[in-house]
């Protein structure tokens, strides 16, 4: 990674690499992880680990639910991680591999494989590789519903601790993650109620047209 690179060097590499218009609903989102990376690939103690890949995933893809045309997800994903030096196609990759791994562990088995994945001494802590770990425990319990969010929630504050990750970061990491998230969800559900009305009163009209020539 270019240590050199500034974020006006990133933001150009990214509109480069991505030509197309944002809407504004996903465009804080874009502008947000791209700094982020961009700040992580400056620190020398970061290390792009499995949680920190599994979690970029869960949050792009979160973040990115109901963008359209969604044919351009891939390659805004590619282009945010690009213009940071990160490498899209890996990071995806393991995050297949990992989620696979862990659907149908009970909580004992995951404590016991996720222990390989821990933060190693001295390594730079990131809120993305909190984001991952819970992301693993919600594919483990592939049952799980709406009610057992909390309980997730507490398993992956217990289980950061066994992995090095600074638990009271943890904590607020994750709680803000969640609750944006269904902030999210709520103003897309929105924005495609509004299309729908829109499209329902375009139809109205064309109708009504329609009936007003033939008469």
């Amino acid at each position: 990674m270019a240590v050199s690179q500034t974020i006006a060097d990133s933001k150009r590499a990214f509109h480069q690499a991505f030509p197309h218009v944002i809407a504004p609903l996903y465009r804080r989102l874009a502008d947000e992880l791209l700094v982020e990376l961009h700040l992580l690939s400056h620190q020398s103690r970061f290390e792009a680990n499995e949680l920190f890949s599994v979690g970029l995933c869960s949050v792009f893809d979160t973040f990115t639910k109901g963008y359209r045309p969604e044919a351009q997800t891939d390659a805004l994903f590619s282009a945010l991680c690009s213009s940071n030096g990160f490498d899209a196609a890996r990071l995806r990759k393991i995050n297949t591999s990992l989620v696979e791994q862990a659907k149908g562990k009970d909580l004992e088995s995951l404590k016991s494989w996720l222990s390989s994945h821990s933060l190693k001494d001295g390594s730079h802590y990131s809120r993305l590789m909190a984001i991952g770990l819970m992301s693993l425990l919600k594919s483990a319990a592939v049952d799980a519903t709406g009610s057992a969010t909390e309980a997730i929630l507490n398993q992956s504050k217990e289980l950061a601790k066994s992995l090095g990750l600074p638990s009271d970061r943890v904590e607020k990491d994750l709680t803000l993650f969640s609750s944006n998230s269904e902030r999210m969800e709520q103003a897309v559900e929105l924005v495609n109620e509004t299309i729908a009305a829109e499209k329902r009163k375009k139809e109205r009209r064309l109708a009504e047209q329609a009936q007003g020539t033939s008469n």
